[in-house]
């Protein structure tokens, strides 16, 4: 059969052959052995309702197999034989445009060079899914590519619950992720759910189609790092050394953006098929083996100002302790690896190898769960002795902090409450992005063409220049860093799968950057564009630990922002929506919206858009306007003298020496 053909046929009535399991690709550690005899013979029920009875027979015993060697039912048998890749808009079979769109985005979620573990959908943070088993996949294709505009496919945590019908302007799709009550919300209840195949973790943009590879990430980290430095001194970044950990499909951002910003990066991460798969990709220039060999190499880079990206592959807290040993003086410090998922692959403890660290998480996960708080212990006392030596170190949104401070690390603050050290958010990207409304806008070209993609950067490099010219002098900065980034965005090779960028902007530059793209479709410069972004951003996500950690009025623990955004957006244009519970910082620490956009050059596009847009960026500068973030207050002000029709309510401001 041809690729359209096969995608047009789903689940096929005829069984396809075993598949040998390919040890070319990353695979996810085993889960923990979770689920009582009742609950597997339940997993094992709600696995073979996809296909029909005179199957049942033959797939039960190599389901049982897979729930007991994986802790999983993958449906390894059911995986396509067709290559995983983002292709041409136009090679996707369907009647409707914007579910050809969806195609495109979920198959560059599973493509082998920006998934994580593919074979099992898993995209990034070691349990970020698209879809629970290969059957959801192959149904969920064959639905949009069945759909017409008057219908919209409806996502349970990955399953297709089906197409209903709706109307031309309403989403072509509607995902929800971990929506679970929030009493069963805790890490064991994500495993238990989702080896029962009944929910997942969507991560952010896994199981909302919207990863771009490592490219998103790397925008945010440069912009991060550029502005920890500025909070360190004013004298640049040359010569200076970023220590972190994490080469997967998030963290293996942060040594190419180490290299933008002109630092001496050393990444370290246990993997070694991360590791390398990262130096082949030109992510990372170094891989070093051996801790007295990275300090030397250290030594030199810092001896002649070199921009190295380093990594090590080994443990990141021998990183911490040897360079203590050694005073190597290390001006910023983090850590990206994924700490939401602490006890299932996403932080290895120091001291046992990877093999070792797999086959204890799943036959003695208590042992795990000790030697993880262990290490951590460890970690925060090596990087305390660094912070006494003046490094600035920040929490990159993986829920460092807080799982250190559940394993008893010395990491809170002298009140017992708050912790030693901000999150980025509260020090950088807060105050200096999303107040003002700045966050990572994306698009993608569904032609597929380089071409494409660099006219796309030239029309945005002009948008934002004409913009600056009056732009007021409180967002100057922020204009000008991602000028820079845009010029240098295809010079620094950042493409992995789809022909993709992203930038930080607020809602004059996405709505101005998208009307731009908008005209250029309509003239046939160019083929559509799907536009998105990360969750991670002003309105998108409600997280106390990260994305709102800088709201003080007590809210940040609540969720009314997300679930009003994602609300909206469906309303007011967007293709699809989404909203998780999780993200970055673990099950049950967030919840996390987003969108997917088309836009085909027609004056639909430009009506959708336009509403769209300006709500996504103000719904969340309004929330963090009544928190009494003054930058925010700034900026809501400004939208309201630009729209009319913009009508917000403003905090009054309490005189701080009447409460004392």
């Amino acid at each position: 059969m041809t690729f359209k053909e096969q995608i047009q046929q789903g689940i096929s009535n005829i069984l396809p052959p075993l598949k040998a399991y390919d040890t070319s690709v990353s695979h996810a550690p085993k889960r923990k052995e979770i689920l009582s005899r009742d609950e597997k013979k339940l997993a094992l029920k709600n696995a073979l309702r996809y296909f029909k009875a005179i199957h049942h027979k033959t797939l039960l015993p190599e389901f049982r197999e897979e729930l007991e060697k994986y802790g999983r039912i993958y449906m390894y048998r059911f995986r396509p034989d067709y290559e995983m890749f983002a292709r041409s808009i136009d090679e996707y079979p369907g009647k409707s445009q914007q579910a050809r769109a969806i195609q495109l985005m979920i198959q560059n979620n599973l493509d082998k060079a920006i998934a994580q573990h593919p074979h099992e959908l898993i995209t990034y943070g070691g349990n970020g899914a698209v879809f629970q088993n290969w059957a959801q996949y192959l149904l969920t294709m064959k639905y949009l590519s069945s759909m017409t505009d008057e219908q919209t496919l409806v996502m349970y945590s990955g399953h297709p619950i089906g197409l209903f019908p709706s109307h031309k302007n309403a989403p072509r799709m509607v995902v929800t992720n971990g929506m679970v009550i929030p009493n069963y919300s805790q890490p064991d209840d994500w495993e238990k759910f989702n080896a029962l195949g009944v929910s997942q973790y969507g991560q952010m943009t896994a199981g909302s189609y919207m990863y771009i590879g490592p490219q998103g990430i790397v925008h945010g980290t440069t912009i991060t790092v550029l502005n920890a430095c500025r909070k360190i001194d004013d004298s640049g970044t040359t010569g200076k050394l970023f220590v972190t950990a994490g080469l997967g499909g998030m963290s293996g951002a942060q040594p190419k953006a180490g290299n933008i910003a002109g630092l001496i990066s050393v990444t370290a991460e246990v993997n070694p098929s991360a590791t390398f798969k990262r130096h082949e990709q030109g992510w990372v220039d170094e891989v070093i083996l051996d801790l007295d060999e990275l300090v030397n190499r250290v030594r030199r880079a810092k001896e002649n100002k070199e921009v190295v990206s380093i990594a090590y592959n080994g443990n990141i807290v021998e990183v911490w302790e040897k360079f203590d040993q050694e005073n190597i003086y290390i001006h910023l410090g983090s850590d990206q690896t994924s700490l939401h998922n602490p006890w299932s692959g996403g932080y290895y403890p120091v001291g046992l190898s990877l093999e070792e660290a797999n086959i204890m998480m799943a036959e003695d996960p208590e042992l795990f769960k000790i030697k993880v708080q262990e290490s951590l212990r460890r970690h925060v006392a090596a990087i305390n002795r660094h912070t006494e030596k003046g490094t600035y170190f920040f929490d990159y949104g993986n829920a460092f902090l807080l799982e250190s401070a559940r394993a008893g690390a010395d990491i809170l603050a002298e009140n017992g409450v708050d912790f030693k050290y901000p999150s980025y958010v509260q020090d950088i990207m807060g105050p200096m992005c999303f107040d003002y409304g700045f966050g990572p806008f994306r698009w993608v070209c569904t032609s597929g063409k380089p071409e494409d993609l660099q006219k796309t950067d030239a029309i945005a490099c002009e948008v934002l220049e004409s913009i600056i010219a009056h732009s007021p002098k409180e967002i100057q900065q922020q204009m000008q860093d991602n000028i820079t980034w845009i010029k240098g965005a295809q010079q620094h090779n950042l493409v992995v799968g789809s022909q993709a960028r992203i930038l930080y902007a607020d809602a004059e530059g996405r709505i101005k950057i998208a009307k731009a793209f908008n005209d250029a479709i309509a003239k046939g410069n160019m083929g559509s564009i799907v536009l998105g972004r990360d969750h991670h951003d002003v309105s998108g996500t409600d997280s106390p630990f990260r994305e709102t950690s800088n709201i003080y009025d007590g809210s940040r623990f609540t969720a009314d922002m997300a679930i009003q955004n994602v609300i909206g957006d469906s309303f007011r244009g967007a293709t699809w929506v989404s909203i998780h519970n999780g993200g970055g910082v673990g099950w049950g620490e967030a919840i996390n919206g987003g969108f997917g956009m088309l836009l085909d050059g027609t004056l639909a596009a430009e009506q959708r858009l336009t509403s769209m847009l300006h709500w996504d960026v103000n719904n969340g500068i309004a929330r963090r306007a009544w928190s009494r973030n003054q930058e925010a207050i700034f900026a809501i002000k400004r939208a309201m003298q630009e729209d009319p029709l913009l009508k917000v309510t403003l905090p009054n401001l309490v005189d701080e020496n009447l409460l004392k």
